[in-house]
Formats: structure tokens, C-alpha cells, sequence
């Protein structure tokens, strides 16, 4: 969502000086590419370990950046054609290999009745190309809505979204199997009380990561649904707009949009864990303070707060500074509706 927060004098200066000095100990890599303004997706290869797929939102060309999670170097580019690109805003890779590219934001606050699933098979090359993907159009059994949310799980192929509001929304689930004939209906299988800007899944398939701009929480997956088990521990950043579990299932991955902007890497414990983690850990039986909702690293610090729904892993001075630039979104969006 292009401009969809932007942090005002002080607070914004400061904002950044505190991402960057909690960074400073902490893996993860800055985006090197000054393409990448908007970053509004993240999703870890399954064809070219340690390297990431992202992508810009509304008003960018409908392009792919293959990322190395060492450097932040884009490693190639893929371009796509004959797609609208309206406001692509997720991508995910699925079990079949797959690239999944959700272009389901709606800037107007829900007003179109479809968007799009761009789909097509991540390249084995990392090399510049053009490809003309495979075209899902999608609607919502409740109405148009606006999303930043795609998750494809990771066993089934199923396509999740979740829903963008204020005080929360829901989460879709797609048909069983996505067609490019007619329209694909989603609908509504659980709330999500986020004001979710990025959703994935654990490799496993046992967990799904919600953020929103100033938290977020993480969900078992059960019988085909969530189950909230925690906060996520999400770390000061100027828009946060994106996520991914790292491939070993271990560490979610959180981007922002903005030039040069740092992905921050965090490490899960407890609960919050992936199954399949856990039971080679051996730790299955040790919920953490995750498990009864006060989240792992950062999450559990004294400075925990609730923000319109959204969990703040934050001290007094960075509480301060995400309330500032939280009433500054709030201020933008009403002069945009006005």
C-alpha cells in the first residue's frame, strides 16, 4: 500500500534510529537494490537456498527481485506480462514449486469487485526473465475487500488470505484448487483480529505468522484452521509490510518498505516453534512463555502493549515512538477517506 504509513518529524527520526540500533546485534541482511522502495512480500526459495522473492506494491511494474539473504544483492529479476499489477502485495511458494503473487490490495478500501493470483513456476535460474504467468481471478464470498495477506500452505497448496482492516478481518481460504477459467470464491473461515499487513506458514505446514504494522501473532494450524497460541516477537520497524519463516522453520523474517531498508530476523521459541521443530528439539511438552500468550524474545519484555489489537513488543521509549507514528497512520488514512 503505497504511502500507507509514514512516520512525521521526531517520531519518524527516531523510529528509524531505534530499528537500527536494536538491528545492530541481530542477523538479517539490508536490501541493496534501490528498486526495492516498496517492498510489500517476502517468501523463502525452495529452488535456490538462502535467497528471498519480494516485490514492490501499487504504482510499480509487476516485477520480482530474487534477493540473496547474505548480502541483500538482487541476484535476478522476473518480469511479468500480461498482468494488470494493479497492487500486488504478497507472494508465497507453494509445494508444487510454484510462485504465488497476490495482487489483492485495494487502496480504495474494498471497492473492486476482484483481484488477482498471479501463479508460475519459480525459476530454476537465477537470471533476468520474462514470464507470463498463469492468472487466478478471485473474489470474496462477503464482498470486495481489501488484502496484503497470501499464505499457500505448504502440504495441501491450499491459498489462504487475510483480510486488511483497522480493527481486524478474516482469514479466506480458496478452493481446493485454484482455476484460471472463471472466478476463484474465498471465503471466510476464521477472524483475525490484526490489522494484517503479511501472513505465511511454517514449512511444516503447523503454524501461520499474521504481522501487522506494530505486532502480530502466531496461530497452530489445526483441522484446517488457526488456533491463536502467541505473540510474535515483531521488532520496530518504519512500515512493516512483510514476513517469512526462514526454510528451517527456526526464524520469521520481517520487512518494511523503504529504500535500503533492513529484513530483521527472529528467532521462535516455545510454542511458537513449528511442530516439527519442536519434536526434534525434543521440547514438544514445553510451552514457554509463549504458550500462555506472552510471546518469546521480545514479545515477553516488560514493555508489552496492545495497540487497536495489534501486540507491541516494545520499552517506554520505543512504546512512544510506535503510538506516534500509529496516531500518524491514523491521521493519514482519514485525510485520504476525507
Amino acid at each position: 500500500m503505497r504511502g500507507a504509513v509514514v512516520a512525521l518529524g521526531t517520531a519518524g527520526a527516531l523510529l528509524v534510529a531505534a530499528a537500527g540500533a536494536v538491528a545492530a546485534d541481530e542477523p538479517g541482511f539490508t536490501v541493496q537494490d534501490p528498486r526495492i522502495t516498496e517492498a510489500s512480500g517476502l517468501a523463502a526459495s525452495r529452488a535456490h537456498p538462502g535467497v528471498y522473492w519480494t516485490h514492490n506494491d501499487s504504482a510499480n511494474a509487476a516485477e520480482l527481485f530474487a534477493v540473496d539473504g547474505a548480502t541483500g544483492r538482487t541476484l535476478a529479476t522476473v518480469t511479468l506480462t500480461g498482468v494488470a499489477g494493479r497492487d500486488m502485495e504478497a507472494v508465497s511458494v507453494g509445494p508444487d514449486g510454484d510462485l504465488y503473487v497476490g495482487d489483492i490490495g485495494d487502496n480504495l478500501g474494498g471497492t473492486w469487485p476482484h483481484v488477482w493470483i498471479y501463479r508460475f513456476a519459480e525459476p530454476a535460474e537465477l537470471t533476468d526473465t520474462t514470464i507470463e504467468p498463469a492468472v487466478h481471478t478471485v473474489q470474496y464470498a462477503d464482498g470486495p475487500r481489501d488484502a496484503e495477506s497470501l499464505a499457500v500452505h505448504p502440504r495441501t497448496g491450499r491459498v489462504y488470505v487475510v483480510g486488511k482492516r483497522e480493527g481486524g478481518d478474516g482469514l479466506y481460504a480458496g478452493p481446493e484448487e485454484l482455476s484460471t477459467e472463471g472466478v476463484n470464491t474465498f471465503t471466510r473461515i476464521a477472524d483475525i483480529d490484526l490489522w494484517a499487513t503479511d501472513a505465511a506458514f511454517s514449512p511444516d505446514g503447523s503454524r501461520l505468522a499474521v504481522r501487522s504494522y506494530f505486532g502480530g501473532r502466531m496461530y497452530a494450524w489445526e483441522g484446517g484452521g488457526p488456533r491463536e497460541i502467541g505473540r510474535l516477537p515483531v521488532p520496530i520497524q518504519r512500515q512493516g509490510e512483510s514476513l517469512a519463516f526462514t526454510p528451517d522453520g527456526r526464524t520469521v523474517l520481517f520487512g518494511s518498505e523503504g529504500e535500503g531498508e533492513e529484513v530483521r530476523a527472529e528467532e521462535l521459541s516455545g510454542e511458537l516453534l513449528p511442530e516439527d521443530v519442536r519434536r526434534a528439539e525434543g521440547d514438544a511438552g514445553d510451552t514457554g512463555a509463549a504458550g500462555d500468550g506472552g510471546g518469546s524474545g521480545a514479545a515477553g519484555e516488560d514493555g508489552d502493549r496492545d495497540v487497536d489489537g495489534d501486540s507491541v513488543a516494545l520499552g517506554g521509549a520505543g512504546l512512544a515512538i510506535a503510538l506516534a507514528v500509529w496516531i500518524a497512520v491514523r491521521g493519514g488514512r482519514r485525510r485520504r477517506s476525507g
